[in-house]
């Protein structure tokens, strides 16, 4: 007997009873986007390895760690399965010369890819709704994309979230904060672990984004950025703080708030959960607008976010949203040489009226096919056998409610199953 292939680890099927969750979760996404007048893009989910090493960074544990990168051996090309959407997004905007016709709403969704330890709401391949700004140097856009964030959440009837914002500054400021950084941090050098001292004089904002408990307290006692900002920077971030308040968002501020990417200046934010154990940040984000030039294109800015599909799926559930399972209208139980061709016929005549119908295959009783037709969930039976095809009628039988079965014809059959949507 031959050894069953399963699934790789980390990247998970996703079967029909859940498939509901997924369909209301992808439509009431799509609806949200058009309420915002958002574009929907589409990339490759493989990219040139150098795409990210350039843009997310080369000292960061996505590049570091969780990259799926390989060489590509019919042309030797190093290539990366995509472990987050901004750097594909703005190459294409670059490659395809999007920012001519002027500042654009970009969205997207899909599956991203990072070689990590799975669990609930992690995986290795997982799935994202990302949403980029560029062009848009104000913090009106910025406001723009948390409040979406907020509409979002009641459309999904989410509760509990919380938002936090930071500012990261200027380039300018994250380099006169950067030095202060490294000097503090070379005071302390012998209370640092490994991965600190690995990013001290190569990335030493990352250090403040540590988990180990042990280097809390130095990281709390290091300098802060927000006493380094420069004035654009300071007025960015206060006129973003009041137009969140304008419009009823509620936040805290993060002053350690650092992002996984390097990509990041000026406003950050994550949305944070606390129903999911380890996995708080369930939609994170901010501006980047030194990425384009980054890889390529001509300096633009830019802005955007990117949440977890699975993570907020549990979390639908967490807060009790229920999610109703389509059905079919009709199931066709059939039986007899001319009732077969008439239920075919039946059928598509049902179909082509918008009523989403199951013609039974592969035989059997009338009292088995019942049994398949309950099981469907379907709200009638259609029952053909060759008396009712001779006349060219259907028996239709309520599953769901107690009445009484009818023989009527075609027309009268869609106008009732029709009438009872």
């Amino acid at each position: 007997m031959a050894k069953v292939v399963k699934a790789v680890r980390g990247m998970n099927d996703i079967l029909p009873e859940e498939a509901h969750l997924w369909h209301f979760f992808e439509q009431t996404v799509h609806n949200w986007l058009a309420l915002y007048g958002y574009r929907n893009i589409r990339t490759p989910i493989v990219e040139h390895t150098d795409l990210f090493v350039r843009s997310i960074g080369e000292v960061t544990d996505i590049v570091e760690k969780e990259m799926y990168s390989f060489v590509d051996h019919l042309n030797n090309d190093r290539l990366a399965l995509r472990p987050e959407g901004t750097a594909s997004c703005v190459r294409a905007v670059i490659e395809h010369n999007l920012l001519y016709g002027g500042p654009q709403r970009l969205a997207y969704s899909g599956p991203m890819f990072r070689h990590e330890r799975p669990q609930k709401g992690r995986y290795r391949q997982f799935n994202q709704v990302g949403v980029e700004a560029l062009g848009f140097s104000g913090p009106d856009i910025d406001a723009e994309l948390i409040v979406m964030c907020s509409r979002l959440w009641q459309m999904l009837g989410i509760t509990g979230l919380r938002l936090e914002i930071g500012t990261l500054g200027s380039a300018e400021s994250r380099a006169l904060h950067r030095t202060r950084l490294v000097k503090y941090f070379e005071q302390h050098v012998k209370h640092l672990d490994e991965d600190a001292n690995r990013r001290l004089h190569a990335n030493p904002l990352r250090i403040l984004d540590s988990k180990n408990p042990e280097m809390q307290p130095i990281i709390e006692q290091a300098p802060r950025l927000i006493d380094d900002l420069d004035e654009s920077s300071r007025i960015h971030f206060e006129t973003l703080q009041q137009l969140l308040r304008e419009q009823g968002v509620q936040f805290e501020i993060n002053l350690r708030l650092v992002r996984g990417l390097d990509y990041y200046n000026r406003t950050v934010f994550e949305w944070i959960t606390d129903k999911l154990g380890a996995q708080s940040a369930v939609c994170a984000g901010g501006r980047y607008d030194g990425l384009i030039a980054q890889i390529g294109g001509r300096p633009a800015p830019a802005c955007g976010f990117a949440m977890g599909v699975e993570r907020l799926l549990a979390l639908m559930q967490e807060c009790g949203k229920e999610i109703t399972r389509s059905v079919p209208d009709a199931y066709i139980v059939h039986q007899g040489e001319q009732a077969t061709g008439f239920a075919w016929k039946t059928a598509e005549l049902l179909r082509e009226s918008g009523c989403q119908v199951i013609l039974h295959c592969g035989g059997g009783s009338f009292k088995s096919q019942m049994k398949k037709a309950d099981a469907s969930g379907a709200r009638f039976a259609v029952i053909i056998g060759d008396d009712e095809a001779m006349m060219q009628i259907a028996t239709l039988k309520p599953l769901r409610e107690i009445a009484d079965q009818v023989r009527i014809n075609l027309n009268a059959l869609i106008d009732l199953i029709k009438a009872k949507n």
